[in-house]
């Protein structure tokens, strides 16, 4: 690699540190380690993790540094830009001072994650004891929460084994899921964390195609039935004019009783459906 100031340097070609780095460090989220060791990667890959990590005694001198002071200064901004841009602002207000090195507030950072690791930890673990799947809305988001906070006691010095692990995600589980739950407790040696979850996403994607093909079935008994059936007594079979015509044709075929030909039109009038009236 080329010294002078017109050389290329890889690190000058990135445009978007978070495609390379894709966590957002903040404090309330406990991911220090994950987040330290995709940064440093993305620092070794483009040559400039001893802007991070001083270089071992013996080894090769930073050329940068020694031979051209200026061009060093612009790498180490420019890392130093990676990480003010992956850390919350809540973080960047606090750590950010003039004139600082990448170095500097690395070590800040360290200093301010390592400090506070046992408060966190008792906090993490009190979260992770209590981890209900009634409080979320499917397998997947709660089997992601448990591994989060499983990684998070991780990176503060408290690691959990994958038999608690597996443990802690079985007894949270809704009554539904009761019988995966036996399957799991029985394998002897416990399964993977994440062979437990697969067992579960199955189980889960089962019952919904249950589900849904009860409901498609219901529709399809609900198509085939006809109309309701209408009593013969219901006001849709009786006369409209509120029992007129039998009025009409009761009174008039009972008070004529002559045999005059206008009584013996009603009379007709009213067998055939008529009114009665003349």
């Amino acid at each position: 690699m080329s010294n002078s100031k017109s050389s290329f340097h890889p690190a000058l070609a990135v445009s978007n540190i978070k495609n390379h780095v894709p966590i957002t460090l903040e404090m309330e989220n406990v991911q220090y380690s994950t987040w330290a060791e995709l940064f440093k990667i993305h620092a070794r890959s483009h040559w400039i993790i001893d802007h991070i990590i001083p270089p071992a005694a013996g080894t090769e001198k930073r050329p940068q540094q020694e031979e051209d002071k200026e061009l060093w200064s612009t790498f180490d901004a420019t890392v130093l830009q990676w990480l003010y841009a992956t850390i919350s602002h809540d973080l960047l207000h606090t750590i950010l001072e003039p004139d600082t090195t990448m170095m500097e507030a690395w070590n800040h950072l360290r200093d301010l994650f390592q400090d506070n690791k046992h408060s966190r930890a008792v906090t993490l673990e009190y979260d992770f004891t209590y981890v209900d799947m009634a409080d979320f809305s499917n397998v997947s988001a709660y089997c992601q929460h448990l591994k989060s906070l499983a990684d998070q006691l991780k990176n503060v010095g408290s690691p959990v084994a994958n038999n608690h692990l597996v443990f802690q995600l079985v007894s949270g589980l809704t009554e539904p899921y009761q019988g995966v739950a036996t399957l799991i407790r029985q394998r002897d040696p416990l399964p993977q964390f994440y062979q437990a979850r697969l067992m579960l996403t199955l189980e889960e994607a089962g019952r919904a195609k249950k589900a849904s093909q009860s409901s498609s079935a219901a529709l399809v008994a609900r198509s085939f039935e006809g109309p309701p059936d209408v009593p013969e007594n219901s006001s849709s079979n009786r006369p409209t004019n509120g029992g007129k015509r039998n009025h009409n044709c009761n009174n008039n075929g009972g008070r004529s009783r002559g045999k005059d030909r206008a009584t013996r039109r009603r009379q007709r009038d009213c067998s055939r459906g008529g009114t009665g009236e003349a």
